[in-house]
């Protein structure tokens, strides 16, 4: 765990425009996936806010589902604004897990309504994309969901996402053959008939960072990722491919755990990292979207290229409406057939 040190050398003047009044010390906890887009949260938002409110932010992670149920359902709340994903964070307000939002400190009209509900806020908005190692296909490179699933003519382990959650399902179907528009409600029987075909070549990643690493080294020269994780091995200097080809849209979510101590502090760094400013300079760092549109007259033009709102003509956005109704159902059958 990281702590960001207070900046004490700003203005009174300062303080009370941000938050209404004379801040006094304190802290809170902000949890989200490592690697380079905690660093970029970090640096976009929480080094910042600590200055502009005096509120010491210190950093934890990566984000575990299961570490924040316990912490909810004991009673002991050690993260105070936790980054989600989507379909959790629907989950998690209809089973009590959530604070509701404070919307006199979060200006939600200045929020993009597709990432707000009344107890989550949008962080970023993304693409699961087809990423690959160009060092292991200088011949003909992948374009597509179902290149990932040819062995034969693009041979080496792939890598998915671990968990249970959007993605790697519509990618085997996608791959499979099923229009886009059909996807939903997911076949399962099928999907998991498709990724049979290579479970063998399979190497799981379970957060950002491990998929920027399988991808460098070329342990897993193909696969499925973060746009962002790709345009920071890109920004690196790592040789790496992207196809947008049907790219798999969702968000990761802001929220604050049932019982966090410090709640009031969770509010305004909320209000804080939803803000124009701050979503910029966090899509400038990582080629995510930012979920503030007034943040896009910010960004410089060439990163405009990089976001997922720029790809849209084969773009799907992922269901999570439906992954919130049937995420136990599925993460069940998931975790039994990971484990044969």
């Amino acid at each position: 765990m990281k702590q960001n040190q207070k900046v004490m050398n700003i203005s009174a003047a300062i303080l009370v425009a941000f938050t209404g009044h004379m801040a006094t010390a304190d802290s809170m906890v902000f949890t989200s996936w490592g690697g380079t887009t905690q660093d970029a949260q970090k640096k976009a938002w929480a080094e910042p806010f600590a200055a502009a409110s005096g509120v010491s932010v210190q950093m934890d992670g990566p984000t575990d589902y299961g570490k924040f149920k316990a912490m909810v359902d004991s009673g002991n709340v050690a993260w105070d604004v936790v980054d989600v994903e989507y379909d959790f964070a629907f989950k998690a307000a209809k089973d009590g897990l959530l604070e509701p939002l404070d919307f006199k400190v979060i200006n939600k009209n200045s929020i993009d309504k597709r990432f707000l509900t009344s107890h989550a806020v949008g962080s970023f908005y993304y693409s699961f994309v087809l990423g690959y190692n160009k060092a292991n296909f200088k011949g003909t490179q992948p374009t597509t969901w179902a290149d990932l699933f040819d062995l034969k003519k693009y041979p080496g382990k792939r890598t998915f996402y671990k968990w249970s959650a959007p993605g790697v399902l519509e990618i085997a179907l996608l791959a499979d053959g099923v229009p886009a528009n059909k996807l939903y409600p997911l076949d399962l029987d099928r999907a998991f008939k498709k990724l049979d075909t290579i479970k063998s070549q399979i190497v799981w990643w379970s957060g950002g960072a491990q998929s920027q690493q399988l991808l460098a080294s070329g342990e897993a020269p193909i696969g499925m990722f973060w746009n962002g994780r790709i345009h920071a091995l890109q920004k690196s200097g790592t040789s790496v491919g992207v196809s947008w080809d049907k790219n798999l849209t969702g968000a990761d979510m802001l929220v604050v755990p049932k019982g966090t101590k410090n709640k009031a502090a969770a509010m305004k760094f909320l209000a804080y990292a939803t803000g124009a400013d701050a979503q910029a300079k966090f899509a400038t760092e990582t080629a995510y979207a930012p979920v503030n549109p007034a943040a896009k007259a910010k960004l410089p033009a060439d990163m405009m290229k990089l976001m997922p709102d720029q790809y849209t003509k084969s773009q799907i956005n992922m269901n999570m409406n439906y992954w919130s109704e049937n995420r136990d159902i599925i993460a069940k059958r998931w975790y039994a057939w990971q484990a044969q």
